[in-house]
């Protein structure tokens, strides 16, 4: 672990570049090192504050069962870290590239959401470099506003460089049961009683067909029934979760009675990384490939989400397709449901129910300030995501009706997505009123905003396209996907993938 004067250091000298660019009065973007956002980002070393290098573990104090870490701490490494001491994050997002700072910065929520509330929920307090140069630190009880503003701001507050997470204690395995639902009404009604049961710790589901969801219900467990063995999902001759979903599917169709596996607690957590759910379905048929456990395996250091999304940015393929995450009120689920039907037919669609009601004093801040409401709505998100259109400004029209139909329901976009809204339909579904007051608050008015950094410019895209003599070239089949191939072949990325599955556990 380091230091905390290592860190202390780090934090002055990033302290002291923001205090450059307020003096400018001149806009700077944050760069990470590593993004699981399908957003394309740039990075240009004159207008960039650098935090790359702020990716440790600082303590695990097993006493208070809190974790002090630093933003850029993935999610594989946080769980490896607090395991020794018994413990893990009581929400943990799903694929182990995801990081803490990002956790926080933009609304992550998982099957254990239900019950803990996103990712920022499970925080106590963080450090975050103003975009004045101060150092603050803001929680749940000093400074709220900026705490619960910062959160979801994607960094438009300043640059958060440290936080503190509340942890709960671990177990062995997940007992997790998969049940059968016919239908969009008795798959919500299933939710509901399962989220309800206090012996429950993760719920979540896939929706395959309209008339096959597998909701998956897990339980923290020590130990399993004699003669049982452990189910895994991380290792490369590991079948993908939801591939063996499916195939659970067909015996609870058959005889729809619930059947349970054990999961290694690791396995569970991630289960989603090998094949990015079912993202890394669409490459092989993107490739004209068999799908099938041979090629998976062969193909298996390119199916992890840490390189898939790197070749996404590069290969420029996520503009035709829809990678959306959106949360619904439950009374409008059925209608929702039917409306993706009709217009997309994107299957499977993930289901997860989240708690957004925030457990804290005046937590009425930033852009989901309705989260401090005592009466705010439970929310049930749904992820769609598929191939919509080799069109662009078809691909755009598709993303643009789904958040029409989102609004139009009451529900929730999350914007780790590229946003399709004009500026006025932004600010109708998120507080513009606190957001901005806070930005003025803690000097950060001279940063882009979060619409800002979120929004697609379609007009500016195809004016790049006009103006480019090669842009032809990647109107050609497969010239996008290789592009994206080549460079995390060359970037290293395929290597470091190759690396982590030789060092798997057996």
């Amino acid at each position: 672990m380091a230091t905390a004067k290592d860190h202390d250091a780090a934090v002055v000298a990033i302290a002291g570049r923001v205090r450059q660019f307020h003096d400018a009065q001149r806009p700077f973007r944050i760069y990470h090192g590593s993004t699981n956002s399908t957003r394309q980002s740039r990075r240009h070393a004159d207008d960039t504050i650098d935090t790359s290098k702020l990716s440790r573990v600082l303590t695990v104090d097993a006493a208070k069962k809190v974790a002090v870490v630093e933003p850029n701490v993935p999610m594989d490494a946080l769980v490896e870290e607090t395991l020794k001491h018994g413990l893990i994050p009581p929400v943990v997002m799903e694929f182990p590239g995801i990081t803490a700072g990002g956790g926080f910065s933009g609304t992550s929520g998982e099957s254990s959401s239900f019950r803990h509330g996103a990712f920022e929920a499970t925080c106590n307090w963080i450090e975050i470099v103003l975009a004045n140069g101060e150092i603050a630190k803001a929680s749940k009880t000093e400074k709220q506003d900026l705490f619960w503003g910062a959160a979801s701001a994607f960094g438009t507050l300043g640059v958060v460089t440290l936080l503190e997470i509340q942890l709960v204690d671990s177990k062995n395995y997940v007992q997790l049961t998969y049940h059968l639902s016919t239908n969009i009404v008795e798959a919500t009604a299933k939710i509901k009683e399962e989220t309800s049961k206090e012996t429950n710790h993760y719920v979540d589901g896939i929706v395959y067909s309209p008339k096959a969801t597998v909701i998956c219900t897990g339980r923290l467990v020590d130990n399993i029934p004699d003669g049982q063995t452990p189910r895994r999902f991380t290792r490369s001759r590991d079948p993908w979760f939801y591939v063996h979903v499916e195939k659970l599917l067909k015996k609870l169709k058959a005889n729809p009675v619930e059947v349970t596996d054990y999961v290694l607690l690791v396995d569970y957590l991630f289960r989603y990384d090998r094949g990015s759910f079912w993202g890394g379905r669409y490459a092989f048929q993107y490739f004209l490939t068999p799908f099938n456990r041979v090629t998976r395996f062969l193909l298996n250091p390119f199916l992890h989400t840490r390189v898939m999304y790197r070749a996404v940015h590069h290969s420029g393929l996520s503009n035709f397709y829809m990678l959306q995450d959106v949360g619904i009120p439950y009374d409008r689920v059925e209608e929702f449901q039917r409306w993706l039907d009709d217009n997309l037919r994107l299957y499977p669609l993930w289901l997860c129910p989240l708690k957004l009601h925030r457990d804290a004093p005046d937590s009425k801040h930033g852009l989901h300030s309705e989260f401090g409401n005592q009466d705010v709505p439970d929310m049930l998100n749904f992820g769609v995501w598929g191939p919509v259109s080799f069109n662009r400004r078809e691909a755009v029209q598709a993303n643009r009706a789904l958040e029409q139909k989102v609004h139009e329901l009451g529900g929730k976009k999350w914007l780790y997505a590229q946003a399709y809204y004009t500026e006025d339909e932004f600010w109708a579904n998120y507080d513009r009123t606190s957001y901005d007051a806070l930005r003025v608050k803690y000097s950060a008015t001279y940063l882009p905003s979060v619409y800002d950094k979120v929004r697609v410019d379609i007009e500016a895209e195809e004016a790049a396209i006009r103006a480019s003599r090669t842009a032809w070239v990647w109107r050609i089949w497969p010239a996008r996907g290789l592009y994206g191939v080549y460079k995390v072949i060359r970037g290293g990325d395929y290597m470091l993938q190759k690396r982590r599955g030789g060092r798997e556990k057996r």
